[in-house]
């Protein structure tokens, strides 16, 4: 067994880099294998892949899986799977998954797991596996799931004859356009007693299909019914209607005359339009199952079973319950076993009942997944099921520390890469005992994106701000409000079970029991509207509340109470107690168990409405400088100082230098690249409002009068134009139709989402078609249009502002601690919106031949020249990633272990430099970025080089002058000269050729090649 305890202590692989692909049926396994040699080339470790397991069909995004046991058939399969995988392995290159504990996807019937709920109802194997309220607030409700996927009222849709009962090889099935609802077995006789009063004038009264029809009809009225618990009769019922289900298939398919009959009954129930009694015995039909057709406007107020946010059609399961643990991730164990996967980003964790025993559930999966492959290779053979259950027990024995408690996180020895989409707000770390290796890097994309905002003009962007739209923000009464919102609207069903769960609890003590159901509702949504975080962190029967978690319930609880003197202030002291695990001496330990099934359902609450009232509305409401409002940011802090980014990056070293470093995501509202030029309006504010003023003018006449005012209003139009910027075409090229179109898609997305001129629940179509005219007619080129042209004189310049920015925020993310990730596409230019628009194809055959032309054209100054005055076409950030990564891969050490040491400038422009460096023995590199770059640009289009550097230095602490560097860029060599307390380095010297330096020390070529070729074509 010693040889399965060194698996426990080798540690989690943990990637150099990489590079995240959006598969899907379009862009396949095949179509991934075929970048490998590009991606190894680029510098990249490790492939990151979206989910790959089974999802609804046509599904793009792989986010709403299925069957979490089958690889996803339209991504080519186990087979295609295994031929990337093996690409992988022959360069090197792992592989990272992105897999979804928290939902499935439950549309169009794709999901067998919630097909059998449907029709089965509790007793179902699967009934457990989603978090169903089975005794919902309705009555009418019990035992049934709520299936809101009508177009209409039930009896509307009904009547219109868009429900139709069909029979298929023995079974009956409601279909819903594409929506299969299954009817349950014990409810076929309401069909098949028709169906013998149908055939019966057929056939002689004792005729054997006769009698062989009602023994069938017989059989599945003695099954036991939808609600039944008692696990024998659910046994038998299982058994039984399958049975029974081949009898009928084998009766239909055997006497004509039966399947007929079946086939008229069919019709008769499915009604007919415009006779309403016709459509009574399909409503009675309907009625009897263990679902309700309904409405899908109902879904906000009656739905009983949890889901991702407020989409219905993602479903929450429970991987609290073992089996549904076990039976959802066994094929992810067998590939990290197998060692095909050898990282996994979690999704949503946020959902999930107990994320810290999930990841401890997690790491001893995989541990487990990986000893059973240890013994396989050891025996020579694979184990078979039974024969590995019998050796588990002391395999998991041997694998667990000594004297630890089972539950403790330290019972576990961490053994696989986890990366978690925790979205932390600013202060917040993540839960000390999460067994992972940190975040996917939303917080440093926070950080980074605000060191290139100048926040000396917060005050003119504001009362600009204010004075344009007509109206004063306060961001955080903004989201307390949005908050509250979402809970009223999107989330209400929620917020009503999880108040009658407190109303019952007030009924434990006579001292609360007079606490109304309303005033305990009101109470909780301000307490979750004041939340400062997305949730804490309980877990039911470890009997105590972290300090972390008290300070942010104490926090929230005495912010509601602040905002509501009126209210009863015992509803909201109550909901304290009750989330802080505050116990009479006497409670039962029922009572106990209650409150904290409470306190975690809240938790499971908390965060939806966060994440929608933040995200999805404040941060469409709130258009200051929408670079700002990115996921994990915080609009209300107007940019990053120096010392705030280097204390990140410290801290990061120190406690989770394995976390991954993002800048563009499938879920971030606007690119890195489209962000960097957002933010450079920080730095002219009087320009932008001189120029938003006059454009405002220029483009009235392309607005409607709707109801007295003008559509667009003023917060649209003004997110419209920094939207704009971001995506503008560099000069001399004007926006095209397909760009119109992508940011008309865009705008209706934004507006959508704020909920205040349209909404996803009532779409406004008057605003939305002033919107659409107003996004198309400002930018139709013509003679009598004269706002392209005017919007390009400032598109120009902050352009290529962005563009200097795009290149130092990419330096800083592959050389901080941490793991960089590169989003599909954005190693050249990519000015992408929120998706849809950020799932767009990317060019790879652009990529890959000016990656491939690289190789024929000497490092050197002439080199980086070029690429500088060629800057729209992006060939300039491949050439820095290129060059990083491999440096990188050249010297793994130094970036996964190396010290991170602040460097300070000293003079002119001090305040526009960033620069670090990485030491590890004898190793060093130091890292140079300045920042704020339009007003480095002034009125030029040059790249602000050399003697604008004048008079500025970054200093050294060794006393060693004469120290010589090497510019991974430009290939020149610097050296340090005296300085007090140390050396030093000339900025004019290291940015003499290029925005940004890698200086590496005792290094030649810095471990790349140092023959690089480039073809490309100047700018027009």
């Amino acid at each position: 067994m010693a040889e399965l305890r060194k698996l426990a202590t080798t540690g989690a692989k943990v990637p150099l880099a990489t590079y995240r692909i959006q598969v899907h049926k379009d862009f396949p396994f095949s179509a991934v294998e075929k970048l490998v040699p590009y991606l190894k080339e680029l510098g990249i470790s490790d492939i990151y892949a979206s989910p790959i397991f089974a999802s609804t069909p046509g599904s793009m995004h792989g986010y709403d899986v299925t069957d979490y046991r089958e690889i996803n058939p339209e991504l080519g399969g186990p087979t295609a799977f295994e031929a990337l995988t093996g690409s992988l392995r022959e360069r090197g290159l792992g592989l990272v998954l992105d897999f979804v504990p928290n939902h499935m996807g439950i549309a169009g019937g794709s999901n067998l797991w919630w097909q059998d709920v449907l029709e089965n109802g509790r007793t179902s194997p699967y009934a457990d596996h989603f978090d169903i309220d089975w005794q919902p607030l309705k009555p009418e409700l019990e035992d049934q799931v709520l299936v809101p996927v009508l177009g209409d009222h039930f009896g509307v849709a009904l009547e219109r004859g868009e429900l139709k009962l069909e029979y298929e090889q023995g079974s009956f099935t409601v279909r819903y356009f594409s929506t299969p609802l299954p009817i349950s077995p014990p409810t076929y006789p309401l069909i098949l007693t028709q169906v013998l009063d149908a055939v019966t004038p057929e056939f002689e009264p004792e005729a054997l299909p006769i009698l062989e029809l009602q023994s069938v009809t017989g059989s599945f009225e003695r099954l036991a019914p939808n609600h039944a618990t008692d696990p024998e009769h659910v046994a038998e019922r299982m058994r039984e209607q399958v049975v029974g289900k081949h009898r009928l298939q084998q009766l239909a398919d055997a006497e004509t005359g039966i399947r007929r009959a079946i086939d008229r009954v069919v019709v008769a129930i499915n009604g007919q339009p415009g006779r309403a009694a016709t459509f009574d015995a399909l409503e009675t039909l309907l009625n009897a199952q263990s679902y309700r057709p309904a409405y899908w406007r109902v879904a906000a107020e009656e739905i009983n079973y949890r889901r991702f946010f407020a989409i219905n059609e993602l479903a929450a399961i429970r991987q609290e319950i073992p089996v549904v643990f076990e039976e959802s991730h066994e094929a992810l164990f067998q590939l990290l076993g197998n060692g095909v996967v050898r990282g996994v980003r979690i999704d949503h964790p946020d959902g999930l009942w107990d994320p810290a025993g999930y990841f401890r559930a997690l790491q001893q999966g995989t541990l487990l997944a990986l000893a059973r492959k240890a013994i396989e290779s050891r025996r020579g053979n694979p184990l078979d099921d039974e024969t590995w259950d019998r050796l588990k027990p002391e395999v998991e024995s041997t694998l667990r520390s000594e004297d630890v408690d089972e539950t403790s996180s330290a019972a576990v020895e961490p053994c696989l890469h986890v990366l978690v989409e925790k979205i932390l707000e600013p202060g917040e770390q993540v839960p000390d005992d999460w067994l992972v290796s940190g975040t996917v890097g939303y917080e440093f994309a926070r950080v980074v994106t605000g060191l290139f905002v100048d926040s000396a003009s917060r005050k003119d962007l504001d009362d600009f701000y204010t004075r344009f739209v007509g109206e004063r923000f306060r961001f955080s009464n903004l989201v307390y409000e949005q908050k509250k919102l979402i809970m009223r609207v999107a989330l209400a069903s929620e917020v009503n079970v999880l108040a009658r769960t407190l109303d019952r609890l007030t009924e434990h003590d006579r001292k609360t029991r007079d606490y109304t159901l309303n005033s305990l509702r009101r109470a909780m949504r301000e307490i979750i509207a004041c939340f400062p975080v997305y949730r804490t962190y309980t877990v039911c029967g470890s009997g105590a509340v972290s300090a972390r978690d008290r300070r942010y319930i104490e926090t929230a609880v005495n912010e509601a109470l602040r905002r509501n003197p009126a209210e009863d202030q015992g509803a909201f002291e109550f909901i304290r107690s009750a989330l802080l695990l505050e116990q009479s001496a006497d409670a039962t330990l029922e009572q106990t168990a209650e409150t904290c099934d409470f306190v975690m359902k809240f938790q499971q609450l908390s965060g939806p409405v966060m994440a929608k009232g933040l995200e999805d509305t404040a941060f469409y409401r709130f258009n200051r400088l929408i670079s700002l409002n990115e996921v994990g940011g915080d609009p209300s802090t107007f940019g990053t100082s120096v010392p705030e980014f280097h204390q990140q990056c410290l801290s990061r070293a120190r406690r989770w230098p394995a976390a991954m470093l993002t800048s563009s995501t499938h879920d971030t509202k606007r690119s890195e690249d489209v962000r960097a030029r957002i933010s450079a309006i920080s730095e002219s504010p009087r320009e932008w409002r001189a120029a938003v003023n006059r454009w405002s003018r220029m483009n009235r006449r392309h607005k409607t009068l709707l109801h007295g005012s003008l559509a667009p209003d003023r917060n649209d139009e003004y997110h419209l134009y920094q939207a704009l910027l971001g995506v503008w075409p560099f000069a001399p090229s004007l926006p095209d139709d397909e760009l119109i179109e992508r940011l008309v898609t865009y705008m209706i997305k934004a507006v959508r989402e704020a909920q205040l001129n349209s909404s996803w629940i009532n779409p406004n179509d008057a605003y939305e078609t002033a919107l659409i005219t107003f996004v198309r007619g400002i930018l139709r080129l013509g003679r009598r249009n004269g706002f392209p042209a005017e919007f390009q004189k400032i598109a120009r310049p902050i352009g290529r502002a962005g563009a200097l920015t795009s290149l130092s925020q990419q330096l800083l993310k592959l050389t901080a601690p941490g793991v960089p990730d590169i989003y599909q596409g954005t190693e050249l230019w990519d000015f992408s919106l929120v998706d849809p628009d950020n799932r767009r194809e990317v060019d790879y055959d652009l990529r890959i031949s000016l990656l491939e032309s690289f190789s024929s054209r000497e490092l050197g100054v002439e080199l980086v020249r070029e690429l500088l005055e060629n800057l729209r076409i992006g060939a300039v950030k491949l050439y820095l990633t290129t060059r990083t990564l491999n440096h990188r891969a050249s010297d793994p050490e130094l970036y996964a272990e190396g010290d991170y040491q602040p460097v300070d400038a000293e003079g002119p422009l001090s305040a526009h430099v960033v620069a670090f460096r990485r030491t590890l023995s004898d190793r060093e590199i130091v890292v140079v970025a300045p920042r704020l770059w339009r007003t480095l640009l002034g009125k030029t289009d040059q790249a602000p080089l050399n003697e604008i550097w004048n008079g500025t230095t970054i200093r050294l602490p060794e006393r060693d002058a004469g120290m010589e560097y090497m510019d991974l860029f430009t290939g020149q060599t610097l050296q340090t000269v005296d300085a007090k307390d140390g050396s030093e380095l000339n900025m004019a010297d290291i940015l003499a050729e290029f925005p940004v330096a890698l200086l590496c020390r005792n290094a030649v070529n810095g471990g790349a090649s140092s023959t690089i070729r480039v073809e490309l074509e100047k700018d027009s």
